[in-house]
């Protein structure tokens, strides 16, 4: 057991309103659309985005404002929440650092349909939809990377979509629990350490599950050593069995 009074969880240390050049430099390379790029390509597109820190549970932008600027998270996390009819707000996704968010091309809507949240303390890069449009027009590698990135969204919609109908739902909380790990987690001494609060609410959104559902399931994983969790933190301590029930194979 793991003792009530001690936490794995680490206080942040990034500072809102700050993003080193290299840094910033670091995370745009990175990004799938501008990648092959020469360095010298690179350090010029930095200077055409903007960057900005966000307090934890501060706003970036709300669903249905005007879809304007690309963003991308440079530092910290940030959470996609939609408004149910319900009146609540339902976990959709959580972005790490180097992950993008908000408009990707003219091909996109005219509003943003989620809400984005900062998770944590966040620095965030952004850029206008009309400069991001000049950089496709000027590099046109970058356009057919844009298409490719869209219709890797689709198929990974159609993904979800294929879970929901003939995955369970534990299978779809233990592929959840696995693709949080996967982008967020860190070794511990406790398992693959998730620093975050996540409520049974939130994995029955992002399961497509129930919340008594996802209540249950997360017990029963628990219960088996599946999963350890604390105030602020879950961790994977079995990664290997999680999968073979996210796959079907346990």
């Amino acid at each position: 057991m793991v003792s009530h009074r001690r936490t794995p969880v680490e206080p942040e240390s990034i500072t809102p309103h700050l993003c080193s050049l290299d840094l910033r430099l670091h995370i745009l390379k990175g990004l799938p659309f501008f990648a092959g790029l020469p360095e010298e390509d690179i350090a010029g597109i930095n200077a055409r985005f903007h960057e900005r820190g966000y307090a934890p549970g501060e706003t970036i932008f709300y669903a249905g404002d005007p879809v304007k600027r690309l963003y991308v998270v440079a530092s910290g996390k940030v959470k996609l929440l939609r408004h149910t009819l319900s009146g609540q707000d339902v976990l959709l996704d959580i972005l790490a650092p180097g992950e993008f968010f908000g408009n990707l091309s003219a091909l996109g809507d005219d509003v943003y349909p989620d809400t984005a949240q900062a998770q944590t303390l966040t620095c965030a890069l952004s850029i206008e939809a009309d400069v991001f449009r000049q950089i496709m027009a000027a590099y046109p590698a970058v356009a057919l990377a844009v298409v490719d990135i869209m219709n890797e969204r689709l198929r990974a919609a159609h993904e979800m979509m294929r879970q929901l109908s003939a995955h369970t739902a534990e299978q779809r909380i233990a592929h959840t629990l696995l693709k949080l790990g996967e982008k967020l987690g860190q070794p511990a001494d406790v398992g693959l350490l998730i620093q975050m609060p996540l409520s049974r609410e939130d994995v029955a959104a992002m399961a497509g599950a129930t919340v008594e559902t996802a209540s249950r399931t997360l017990s029963q994983f628990k219960k088996a050593g599946l999963i350890r969790s604390g105030r602020q933190w879950v961790a994977l301590a079995d990664p290997d069995r999680l999968r073979a029930i996210a796959e079907g194979d346990a």
